[in-house]
């Protein structure tokens, strides 16, 4: 019974927003029921009729006036009193009602009166997946120091979602990232905790921070989510030691070198910040006080100088071992040593040491760039001691002093180019000014490397190709190549072809071999539907950053003899081409009695159509023009002639494999009365006609149907005689023609060959000023390789007659 109702209900008012009515009744003068319904339903839906669950009808209800009272929710329904029927009022929210609560009850109290009844309805408020999950912040920032174990916890702020139940936060997910994981725990009803673990230990020097993406999910189906991005700032610990900018320091002290010249300064860095990168210069602890009396170390800059007397007969070298150390809370140090080196008398030649070298000067090197570091070393003392060095030959490189003395630094003079010279041999001379004096030398190899700075180069720009239609797919159709100056991987070049992103599907019919050019054909051309395409293909070479280069390539469709001719009238319907003309009796030789008309989509020879009579009842009645389809009569007709004669004409091109086509056309001889009615039938029929002088024949036989034939006769004689000497030539024809063949003539003027073509000029070719738009310019055979000279024959043959096509 319940179940019945709840489809009259259904059926009755449409979208009902209930989903369960329990009706129980307390007494007679009371009862309660209770009604389900989801959140945000419309305005206006059906909650329940409360007064057919109560067993009241409408006619008990005229006479008693049913309501709602107290109840402070009474705006979210509305009770109708004619028929007890209970309808949502305004949009209802669950979070806005009843927050979070497992049961979101709504208790109503309605009243019939006369006699007074009391009703109690509670209606439920099922909960809607209709809010995302939030996180308080849209960042979260964490700071954790790099020394921190794996296996550390970091609680993160769990998010909220107003729905409830199934629909609350259900689970969380962490981007994808090495060093940390997600784990999620129970804390009370509907509270998932969500806690960053790390799994791998941090390393400040190596990432400074990270950022992971937090995702909230739902319940709901579809789920609904929200995000938070956890921003974790890595603290540094002083775990890097300091580090020596050289692996060598030595310096070329003179005997008795004045207290406080610099000897050298030492230089070193550390990866760790603030005060733990921090360096302090010093004395190593196995140095000796005598080496402390004759030397100091700057403590902030690293800097030796001298203090006490050196003196070159009581020791030739020194050296010192240098300690640096940073002002972290547990200090890390490294040692360096230091060689100082002692001159004496001019009785030594120099000595040269290369102290830094570097085997390979890039190509792009700015000027002034060191190659090399030499010191320079003469065991003498004064003048004798002094060195000057330079380099013996004439190359782009110089020897200029160092800060430091006897120190040299080899440094490019002018703008090196690999690709003219890639490897110097440099004889660096060094000379002291004692008397006599003397002199070093010492060679060092400079080899240039290269550097991406030349641009591949094609061999030619434009491309020009020639492709018959119907090609082959496997085979490549033809290539490109482009050549760089550059070495290795700088030189190797890799090509493809640019796709045009406007849309022009032109760059897709072919593809390249990205390693040696080839290109193949991804289709297989058809000239009746592209007749020329063109392409960009770009060749990248691998240097770092890559350059590149592009062409363009220009494609051309030649034609081959693949199309059949068409015939356009007679008109075709089951396959075969026929067609019905009727002529009168009295007509002259000569009479035009109709016209086959036929394309071909080929062009040049395969699209030449010529005609023929391949069968005809009297061979003396009808001629064909084998040019232009004219049937015309060769005499007139008699008494005994056959008043229906049957015409079949052959139409093929003149390509090396011929196609042909035939056509019918049935001829009826008519009284002339007759014909002139079925004129008018025709001319109505046939508005682009070739024989534009049958109008005028249909307006004169309005007049005088004698005087119409007298002149009829007269005019087609007239025609016969000004079209005869189209039938003596095959390169001429009238300005109106619209035959399936067209001609051209080629000439020579100077130094340019022009084409004549007609009636129109085809789209993109050279206008000839005064040439009235139908002259072409060609250009001269003779510069054409002889490799393409075929092919331009046959482009040249496909352009002339392609032009005619389209005029």
């Amino acid at each position: 019974m319940e179940q019945s109702a709840r489809q009259v209900w259904r059926k009755r008012w449409g979208s009902v927003a209930y989903i369960v009515a329990l009706v129980t009744f307390w007494s007679d003068a009371s009862a309660q029921i209770r009604y389900s319904i989801s959140e945000e339903v419309k305005e206006g839906s059906v909650v329940g009729n409360i007064a057919k669950d109560l067993g009241i009808d409408k006619v008990t209800l005229k006479d008693r006036e049913y309501r709602i009272v107290g109840s402070s929710t009474e705006p979210l329904f509305h009770l109708n009193k004619d028929d007890g029927i209970l309808y949502v009022s305004r949009k209802v929210d669950r979070e806005e009602i009843c927050e979070r609560s497992n049961a979101c009850l709504i208790n109503l109290k309605t009243v019939l009166e006369n006699p007074l009844e009391i009703h109690y309805v509670t209606i439920e408020v099922l909960d809607v997946n209709d809010h995302s999950p939030t996180f308080p912040e849209k960042e979260k920032r964490l700071e954790i120091f790099e020394s921190a174990l794996p296996g550390a916890r970091f609680q993160l702020q769990p998010a909220r979602d107003p729905d409830g139940g199934q629909f609350s936060v259900q689970q969380y997910k962490l981007s994808p990232n090495d060093h940390f994981r997600l784990e999620v725990k129970e804390r009370g009803e509907d509270v998932k905790m969500p806690f960053l673990i790390l799994q791998k230990q941090l390393d400040r020097e190596a990432m400074k921070e990270h950022r992971l993406l937090l995702l909230a999910i739902d319940g709901g189906r579809p789920a609904r989510s929200g995000t938070i991005e956890i921003l974790i700032q890595v603290l540094d610990v002083n775990d890097n030691s300091p580090v020596f900018t050289k692996d060598v320091y030595s310096a070329i002290l003179n005997e008795n070198t004045a207290p406080g010249t610099l000897v050298i300064q030492v230089n070193a860095t550390d990866l760790d910040e603030g005060v733990n990168s921090e360096i302090v210069y010093s004395f190593g602890k196995e140095v000796d006080m005598t080496l402390q009396k004759l030397f100091h170390i700057n403590p902030k800059t690293g800097e030796i100088i001298v203090t006490g007397v050196i003196d070159f007969e009581e020791k030739k070298s020194y050296e010192v071992d240098i300690q640096a150390s940073d002002k972290g809370s547990i200090p890390l140090s490294t040692d360096k040593t230091v060689i100082i080196k002692v001159n004496d008398l001019n009785d030594n030649p120099p000595e040269i040491e290369v102290t830094s070298f570097s085997k390979s000067v890039s190509e792009d090197s700015r000027i002034g760039t060191t190659v090399a570091l030499i010191s320079v070393s003469d065991l003498d003392s004064g003048l004798n001691g002094k060195v000057s060095c330079f380099i013996r030959e004439e190359v782009p490189f110089t020897v200029v002093p160092s800060l430091q003395d006897n120190m040299y630094a080899i440094v490019t003079m002018s703008q090196l180019d690999r690709e003219q010279k890639s490897f110097y041999e440099l004889t660096v001379v060094a000379k002291d000014t004692g008397e006599p004096s003397l002199s070093s030398e010492k060679m060092i190899s400079v080899v240039i490397s290269d550097v991406n700075d030349n641009r591949p180069q094609f061999s030619l720009s434009p491309y020009m190709f020639y492709i018959t239609e119907n090609n082959d797919l496997v085979a490549p159709v033809f290539s490109v190549r482009a050549s760089d100056l550059d070495d290795s991987d700088n030189a190797r070049i890799s090509y493809h072809i640019q796709r045009d992103s406007s849309g022009d599907s032109t760059g897709h019919f072919v593809n390249i071999n990205s390693e040696n050019g080839d290109i193949v054909a991804l289709k297989s051309f058809d000239f009746e539907t592209v007749k020329t395409f063109q392409f960009h293909v770009v060749a990248t070479d691998s240097g770092t950053p890559s350059l590149s280069s592009n062409v363009t390539v220009n494609v051309f469709i030649l034609d081959q003899n693949d199309n059949p001719p068409v015939i356009l009238y007679p008109l075709s319907s089951n396959g075969s081409a026929q067609g019905v003309e009727e002529i009168p009796r009295n007509v002259n030789a000569g009479h035009l009695v109709t016209k086959v008309r036929a394309y071909d989509p080929d062009i040049g020879y395969n699209g030449w159509l010529l005609f023929s009579l391949q069968e005809h009842t009297d061979h003396s009645l009808f001629g064909l023009d084998r040019y232009t389809g004219q049937i015309r009569t060769l005499r007139s007709f008699t008494e005994t002639d056959e008043a229906e004669h049957k015409l079949v004409i052959l139409v093929k091109d003149n390509g090396n494999v011929s196609l042909s086509a035939t056509a019918t056309v049935v001829v009826k001889l008519v009284e002339p009365k007759e014909a002139f009615a079925a004129s008018d039938v025709k001319s109505a029929a046939k508005k682009d006609d070739e024989d534009t002088n049958v109008t005028f024949y249909l307006m004169i036989t309005l007049g005088s149907v004698s005087v119409l034939f007298l002149i009829s006769i007269i005019v087609l004689i007239a025609m016969q005689c000004s079209k005869s000497t189209d039938y003596t030539s095959k390169y001429l024809q009238e300005a109106n023609y619209d035959g399936t063949l067209c001609h051209s003539i080629q000439y020579r003027s100077g130094d340019k060959r022009y084409m004549l073509v007609g009636p129109r000029m085809s789209t993109g070719s050279t206008i000839v000023p005064g040439s009235h738009a139908n002259t072409l310019v060609l250009p001269d055979r003779r510069r054409i390789s002889e490799r393409d000279s075929l092919s331009y024959q046959q482009y040249l043959h496909s352009v002339t007659n392609w032009s005619c096509e389209k005029s």
